[in-house]
């Protein structure tokens, strides 16, 4: 049985406690890459704003990854004169790969970057960050398409963008609405365990972060925002977007084959310490019992349209046998993914062929009830015989349960979510 502990399971949100002196709550990551002119009114206007509004300790780090003129330079002149701004120069090109690397080595409990163009308004970071600090959300991020924001920019990058998100939607699922926007905060506990699986050190690197987090069940809060285009942005937008539907097909083959652990981010269910201090309810019960009756509900009607099918062409014996043995399978597959979180194939023709014993108990169940109620009466109605297969397949189901949590399933029993 995984606990809170269980190595790789992320524990349950905690609020931050205020950071002693010296340290930062707040880590504002600024990746560069030849920006010797937009940096210091950056940085000095950034510094500013944190300075005046922020109630905790914060730090700017300038990300310098391979610039070529003189944007090393002001790093370093900006960190000299500002004590709560630091530079790190790293080789190697890539967004992505800036961050990973100076989010790893953070000692803030929260974590966030912006462009440095800083497009999106400064107001919209402490609604950012603020859900991370209270332990509400794992991940924020501003948002130019939610309800509220207000956004300035060419048709062009409008429609590029828009089309991106619809993309997403439609062949990851993904359910957060902006995931190209330069302004967003992860906690540091939660970066710890999901930027390893990640890959892209490019601009891809949002996106897939992103991805990952909503379908391990991570929490995304998004802050409308309001956000003006930069016309001097130095991204390509075709080689972006070549970059990024690459990446979408990667991670999209990915989750299909359950290749990625995300059972690695699952939380606990229940983030209230009242939820903590039930030590007679077994973790996850409450979220596995409202995702097995769903599936229960669904397998159900499945179960009864397949009967009335074969019913008409077959005895009811074995219109009963045929219907439960294909919805159990259905059942069962729907159950492992869903209701206990098991991803990939490892272990599915094991787990099969146990719901089969499963579903030869409850075979015997409603064959039984079946054949009491033709003891009973010779020509009994087809109303009749549905309501007796619903109050043995209701037995059937509790019974199900109970064997798919201890037997079938026995290591699953936190919220295993992939997906939100």
């Amino acid at each position: 049985m995984r606990t809170d502990s269980s190595p790789g399971t992320l524990p349950a949100r905690e609020h931050l406690p205020a950071a002693g002196a010296g340290t930062p709550v707040l880590d504002v990551v600024i990746p560069v890459y030849n920006e010797e002119k937009d940096l210091q009114p950056c940085v000095l206007r950034l510094h500013d704003h944190l300075a005046r509004t922020f109630p905790y300790a914060f730090r700017i780090t300038i990300a310098d990854n391979a610039s070529t003129d003189a944007t090393p330079r002001v790093a370093a002149a900006l960190a000299a004169h500002l004590p709560r701004v630091r530079s790190v120069r790293l080789e190697q090109k890539g967004r992505g790969r800036a961050l990973r690397t100076v989010w790893s080595a953070s000692d803030a409990p929260v974590l966030a970057y912006m462009d440095v163009d800083l497009s999106t308004d400064l107001n919209a970071l402490l609604p950012l960050v603020a859900p991370l600090i209270s332990g509400h959300s794992d991940l924020a991020i501003g948002s130019r398409l939610a309800g509220g924001s207000r956004v300035v920019r060419g048709a062009k990058r409008e429609f590029i963008s828009r089309s991106y998100n619809l993309i997403l939607r439609g062949s990851l699922q993904a359910r957060f609405s902006d995931a190209q926007c330069g302004f967003k905060a992860i906690r540091r506990d939660v970066a710890q365990v999901l930027l390893p699986l990640v890959e892209d050190t490019g601009w891809f690197f949002d996106t897939e972060m992103l991805v990952l987090a909503e379908r391990a069940g991570l929490r995304i809060h998004e802050v409308p925002v309001d956000w003006v285009d930069d016309p001097d942005s130095t991204v390509h937008i075709v080689r972006t977007a070549t970059e990024d539907l690459k990446g979408v097909l990667r991670v999209g083959r990915a989750l299909a084959t359950g290749s990625l652990p995300l059972d690695r981010l699952t939380r606990p269910f229940g983030d209230d310490p009242r939820d903590r201090r039930l030590t007679d309810v077994p973790r996850g019960l409450a979220r596995q019992l409202l995702g097995f009756c769903v599936v229960g509900a669904l397998s159900t009607l499945c179960y009864l349209l397949l009967y009335s099918g074969f019913r008409s062409a077959t005895g009811s014996q074995t219109a009963n046998a045929l219907a439960l043995l294909l919805s159990a399978v259905a059942n069962t597959a729907a159950n492992r993914r869903l209701t206990f979180g098991v991803r990939g194939r490892g272990g599915a023709v094991r787990h099969q062929a146990q719901g089969l014993v499963v579903f030869a108990i409850g075979l015997a169940l409603t064959s039984g009830s079946l054949a009491a109620l033709g003891a009973a009466t010779s020509d009994p109605a087809r109303s009749t015989e549905l309501a007796v297969l619903i109050a043995a397949n209701l037995a059937a189901t509790v019974l199900r349960f109970l064997l798919f949590r201890a037997w079938v399933f026995p290591d699953h029993d936190t919220d295993p979510r992939g997906s939100r």
